[in-house]
């Protein structure tokens, strides 16, 4: 079981836990909503709990709980920048589908 991080996507992160002043890493997880049935959790984390599992890659810690685990296994975290619009992407293999917004997706 891994997650990585690109390059631009650790850049980002460290950057923001820079101006946050404080944080272990970031946090990634699913939560159920949308039409397709879950969607992508990002946060700064600032605590390991037990049951976490942490990676590590390009110099960011990547924490993650087991029952998210499940449904993110081998995604790499990336980072885009298109025009005007910027944020975190998940290449996600397990995905199966995804709703037409974009905004959830089913494994």
């Amino acid at each position: 079981m891994a997650i990585t991080v690109s390059e631009a996507a650790a850049n980002r992160a460290k950057t923001f836990l820079q101006n946050r002043g404080s944080g272990l890493g970031i946090r990634l997880g699913v939560k159920t909503t949308g039409c397709s049935g879950l969607a992508y959790v990002l946060e700064f984390v600032d605590q390991i709990d037990e049951g976490d599992h942490v990676f590590e890659d390009n110099g960011v810690k990547v924490v993650i709980d087991g029952k998210s685990l499940t449904y993110l296994d081998g995604t790499q975290l990336d980072f885009a920048k298109e025009g005007l619009n910027e944020g975190f992407t998940f290449n996600n293999p397990n995905v199966s589908g995804e709703c037409g917004c974009g905004e959830s997706f089913t494994v």
